[in-house]
């Protein structure tokens, strides 16, 4: 019998690192705060932070222990406070109302007539105002670094209050006001030559490739991919490959290790001219979250080779998450923060002992290098985009097995030939060559159908035990073989037991809120039925997600509760759905479509009245909820549901439970 080695004994479960332990309580204390402060907390979300300080603490020591808990208790009212400012930051400037706006183009997106843009350094009425403007122009002629001037109607953007991921893009993009279709004045051009430069390479691109192509390079050379074809964007989302047209770490480690290769004969100062030539590649990016924590990364692996000290994969990591969200706290909200740390997490976990056992099957060290690189970020990110887009492709292990290998090759044609069009107008007509290699790109997702995913549930808690699986089966956690195996087998139990409870209704009825930014809905499930209750304002996408994210399968019922009952209704009609309800009749053009008015519907177990079109009575047993999207008041019901937070609850049995 193989006897225990007491020095092995004593070694710790988690090694500390002083920067791991920093960047964890800096985040703690972010995401503990907007989770307070906008809604949606749970205990489950402690769930991570016990698991990982109780392995922290083992072996006990005191000295280890006030390490820890200083570290994270210090850091965490660091981040609280951080996630604090830059929320009331958000609320800072002028209320709703009619200005003249002056502000700098940061990005543009260009459509047939128009353009959305986002502008910068803004002044209203003379006065500097901080944040963003979102707006649309009436032209397709505008770029970045243009200085506009509007005098229209600007709303004022509110803190997010609930899982609503558009207003949480525009909190943790800081654009605080929003305009509609406006005309405009371009009144000079920026100083900044990375915007000046953006728009230049944006002209080169368009005159030198057909539209698809060009959308395409400069998406991938940028990151702006909002101007790409909506449809293509689905496709690629669903292949699981969006990081190659959002630049990524990817991108920025190209660049590092094209100009590390170049500079060889430099020998350690090599690094120098790298960190640099992807310095000023962020800068061109707009500094997006992902390049910065690639930036931070290639820096400190150049410094740590130049300096002969071994680079420490964990600290480097945690030394990125930690300077950006001092700088930026709400970044944490974005899921390319997520998504990124994300990817990188899961190399630190699994690429080791996943590179070994592939290994083991005889297969080349490269191959195995790179599968185990591949295979360890889906399993990782798995929650994280599940919980962000509200779906898996299960073509993603395929398609980055295919392209990633290929992107170097593909992002340094386009680099280089869209630097020389830049440099040398003339060369705009080499854009061919790199127009090429896309329009096989394109032709691939045109050709092929990569729409399988995973969707239609939702994984709750069992995202939280899915991480903490994840930490406890790395090899960063010493376990020996027989209970890793256990605890393996342990985790897989509760996280399919998260899953079913999240998602099934075993009796009564369940019912979650949504709202979006111009409208609401309200998903109602029970054993035997499901309806979504809408308004006429939401968008068929986000009624989408909404399913996408918690209901897969046909509705029995679509209940359109709205003024406008038209929009509503034809929304509907793209649903999954076998009758659609409303309250008065009135022409919608859907001959076909399975359509009744009437005051009353029964649904299951579940009964409906229309009080009025945006009012309705819901009964199950002897309760009463009352929905109502239009902002009156409730009537006496046992529940009122506006909509406007994230409200769940249950009924069933005579007893509600909120």
């Amino acid at each position: 019998m193989k006897q225990r080695d007491p020095e092995e004994e004593r070694k710790p479960r988690v090694n500390l690192r002083p920067l791991l332990f920093c960047a964890l309580g800096l985040i703690l204390g972010i995401f503990f705060y907007y989770r307070i402060r906008f809604g949606g907390f749970s205990p489950s979300d402690l769930c991570f932070l016990l698991v990982f300080c109780s392995l922290a603490l083992v072996p006990w020591s005191l000295k280890r222990a006030l390490a820890v808990v200083l570290a994270v208790v210090c850091f965490a009212g660091l981040g609280a406070g951080l996630a604090h400012l830059s929320a009331e930051r958000f609320t800072w400037g002028k209320p709703s109302g009619t200005y003249a706006v002056t502000g700098t183009v940061e990005t543009a997106v260009v459509h047939h007539g128009y353009a959305d843009v986002i502008l910068v350094g803004l002044e209203f009425d003379g006065e500097k105002n901080g944040g963003k403007l979102a707006a649309a122009v009436s032209s397709d002629e505008v770029r970045a670094g243009d200085i506009l001037f509007l005098e229209t109607d600007i709303t004022k953007n509110d803190l997010p209050m609930s899982a609503d991921s558009y207003a949480e893009y525009l909190f943790y993009s800081d654009i605080r006001y929003e305009a509609g279709t406006v005309d405009y004045q371009k009144t000079g051009v920026s100083s900044d030559p990375f915007l000046r430069l953006n728009a230049v390479l944006y002209d080169r691109l368009f005159a030198g490739m057909d539209r698809h192509e060009a959308e395409v390079a400069y998406s991938l050379l940028t990151g702006n991919s909002r101007g790409m074809d909506a449809g293509l964007m689905e496709e690629v989302r669903k292949g699981g490959i969006a990081h190659i047209f959002a630049v990524s770490g990817l991108h920025i480690g190209i660049v590092f290790a094209a100009v590390l290769l170049l500079c060889r004969p430099l020998g350690r100062k090599a690094y120098i001219p790298a960190v640099a030539a992807a310095f000023l590649y962020t800068l061109l990016c707009n500094f997006t979250v992902s390049s910065v924590r690639a930036l931070i990364m290639c820096a400190v692996l150049g410094g740590s080779r130049a300096a002969g000290r071994k680079y420490d994969f964990p600290e480097a990591l945690s030394l990125a998450a930690l300077l950006i969200l001092i700088f930026a706290p709400a970044q944490w909200l974005s899921a390319g923060f997520r998504l990124s740390f994300g990817a990188c997490l899961g190399l630190a976990f699994f690429a080791g002992p996943l590179g070994r056992l592939f290994a083991k099957c005889r297969l080349p060290a490269f191959l195995a290098r790179y599968l185990s690189a591949n295979l360890s970020v889906q399993l990782f990110t798995f929650p994280i985009l599940y919980e962000c887009f509200g779906y898996f492709s299960l073509w993603g292990f395929v398609l980055n097995l295919l392209l990633v290998p290929l992107l170097p090759v593909l992002f340094l044609t386009v680099l280089l030939f869209a630097v020389s069009a830049v440099i040398i107008p003339p060369a705009t007509v080499l854009l061919a060559v790199p127009e090429a290699l896309l329009s096989c790109l394109l032709l691939l997702f045109a050709l092929g159908d990569f729409g399988l995913v995973l969707t239609g549930f939702s994984l709750g808690m069992g995202a939280t035990v899915w991480v903490i699986g994840a930490l406890l089966m790395s090899e960063k956690v010493r376990m020996g073989r027989v209970l890793r195996a256990v605890v393996g087998g342990a985790v897989a139990i509760v996280f399919a037991a998260a899953v079913i409870v999240e998602n099934i209704v075993p009796s009564g009825v369940k019912g979650e809120a949504f709202s979006r930014k111009d409208g609401s809905a309200l998903l109602l499930r029970s054993q035997d039925a499901a309806v979504l209750v809408i308004d006429g304002e939401m968008g068929l996408g986000d009624l989408k997600d909404i399913l996408a994210r918690r209901f897969g399968g046909t509705l029995d019922a679509v209940l359109v509760l709205s003024e406008d009952e038209t929009d509503g209704i034809n929304h509907a009609f793209s649903l999954p759905v076998a009758c659609i309800y409303a309250r008065d009749a009135v022409q919608t053009g859907l001959k076909q479509a399975p359509v009744v008015f009437a005051e009353e519907v029964t649904v299951g177990e579940m009964r409906f009245t229309f009080v009025t079109r945006e009012k309705l009575a819901l009964r199950y047993g002897d309760l009463v909820v009352e929905v109502d999207f239009s902002g009156g008041e409730a009537l006496g019901a046992d529940l009122f549901v506006d909509g406007s937070r994230g409200l769940q609850f249950t009924l069933g049995n005579g007893i509600m439970e909120v």
